[in-house]
């Protein structure tokens, strides 16, 4: 970038409207830097976050075969001592059990967190509202 040059005398300070016009020449190209800069690193930590949610994604996938290798592990301990279809009706059972619990628990933490505003916040402008018309009264 061409840069204004600054006549430079020894001893003489420059003038301020070559000052004024240095500045308004290198505030452009600072912020421009500084914007670049930026999308530089919000690139750089997006495909630092993109490999880590992949590496979960596959810590997810390896964790629910893992799960159910240790199921099939259930019913072939059971299939020792009964029929190979009780064995699996039995863990299947267990698993649906635990899952209308899980489902329960779900419901009830949704129903705990509805309705969706911010409800104290919501009391809290209101009375202040009341308060600041009270107060022009």
């Amino acid at each position: 970038m061409d840069q204004p040059t600054v006549n430079h005398t020894p001893g003489a300070d420059p003038t301020l409207g070559a000052l004024v016009n240095q500045l308004t020449t290198q505030i452009p190209e600072l912020i421009r830097s500084e914007i670049r800069l930026a999308q530089a690193e919000v690139t750089e930590k997006g495909k630092r976050a993109g490999i880590g949610i992949g590496m979960f994604s596959a810590a997810g996938l390896l964790a629910f075969f893992g799960l159910a290798t240790l199921i099939t592990t259930a019913v072939l301990a059971l299939d020792l001592v009964m029929p190979a279809w009780l064995a699996a009706l039995i863990v299947a059972v267990v698993l649906f059990i635990g899952t209308a619990a899980f489902a329960l628990l779900g419901k009830n933490k949704v129903e705990e967190a509805t309705p969706m505003k911010p409800e104290r916040a919501v009391e809290g402008i209101q009375e202040d509202i009341a308060t600041v018309k009270g107060q022009r009264s």
